[in-house]
């Protein structure tokens, strides 16, 4: 999870360096560009919600979230529909070429699943966690869908991997999908990271410190680790497909098939044995094919 951490510290650089492109400062004799000057900012300013501990106030955050994704969506469909943009862009339907980087997208959206088991826990009506998953990944399945083909209709192969910097700077329906970008990532950082935060806790040898005082060490520890690797990464959408390649499709297609197998054993029918089997084999292909082409593009950029 905090893998998406580091994407949201590239995201806010990238976004608020397109809103104040001139900021710069030289402190002490160092030069901090725009990029990394607002990579720290948005740290030290998400940094008090990474020290809460209750999920249940966490969720009223992420509830934030979900609006704010909504938000942006709806503002860049105005975009295409208001501001002399269009959805008029034409060309190949399939490009094979870019196949691994896409599955490394995809393989990285779908791959919350360490979180949860967080959220189950939290929940006053355990029963429902079944149909709260189904609703979430149908939303995310049509918001996914949907910003793909209004994107490509609007900018075609010109589309950037964060759409908002494709929208035209003047338009009002634009700032306000980029300012909700912006401030987006601080409804789900300390969601995505708590899980990871939790488990560490728990080495804690007994006795060690106070409990309070060790879990605000990590979790700031956590934080300044993830904008070390966004600066030495700084590539929002070959880090997403590298991520989603490398360890989100193992996480959301291959360890689910093998956990079933596992579980099931002798019980299985061959029919979900044969599904379970092609599902692993896919994943490793695709696995392996998005993780050396986003590797490959990030050496390149070197």
């Amino acid at each position: 999870m905090q893998s998406y951490c580091v994407e949201f510290i590239i995201l806010e650089g990238d976004n608020m360096t397109s809103i104040f492109p001139d900021v710069n400062i030289n402190l002490f004799g160092i030069h901090v560009d725009s990029k990394h000057f607002f990579g720290v900012l948005t740290a030290l300013v998400v940094l008090p919600t990474v020290w809460l501990r209750d999920l249940r106030v966490l969720s009223y955050l992420s509830a934030g979230g979900v609006i704010a994704t909504l938000v942006v969506f709806i503002s860049v469909t105005l975009v295409g529909t208001t501001e002399g943009v269009g959805f008029h862009q034409t060309g190949e339907a399939v490009k094979w070429s870019g196949m691994p980087f896409a599955i490394g997208i995809y393989g990285f959206c779908y791959s919350g699943h360490s979180v949860f088991p967080n959220i189950y826990q939290s929940m006053s009506d355990r029963t429902k966690f079944p149909k709260a998953l189904f609703i979430c990944f149908v939303i995310c399945t049509a918001i996914y869908g949907s910003f793909a083909i209004i994107g490509y209709l609007m900018f075609g192969d010109k589309t950037l991997s964060q759409i908002t910097l494709n929208l035209p700077k003047e338009s009002f329906a634009s700032k306000v999908a980029l300012w909700t970008t912006v401030i987006n990532p601080f409804t789900k950082f300390a969601l995505l990271l708590n899980p990871l935060a939790r488990s560490l806790e728990e080495l804690r040898p007994e006795g060690f410190l106070n409990e309070t005082i060790v879990s605000i060490i990590l979790r700031t520890s956590l934080v300044a680790s993830t904008v070390v690797i966004a600066f030495v990464l700084p590539f929002f959408g070959l880090v997403m497909a590298l991520i989603g390649s490398l360890l989100s499709i193992l996480v959301a297609v291959i360890m689910p098939a093998l956990c079933f197998l596992k579980i099931t054993q002798n019980k299985a029918t061959r029919t979900q044995v044969i599904a379970s089997v092609a599902i692993i084999v896919v994943g490793v292909i695709s696995a392996a094919l998005g993780t050396y082409s986003s590797l490959a593009s990030i050496i390149g950029y070197y």
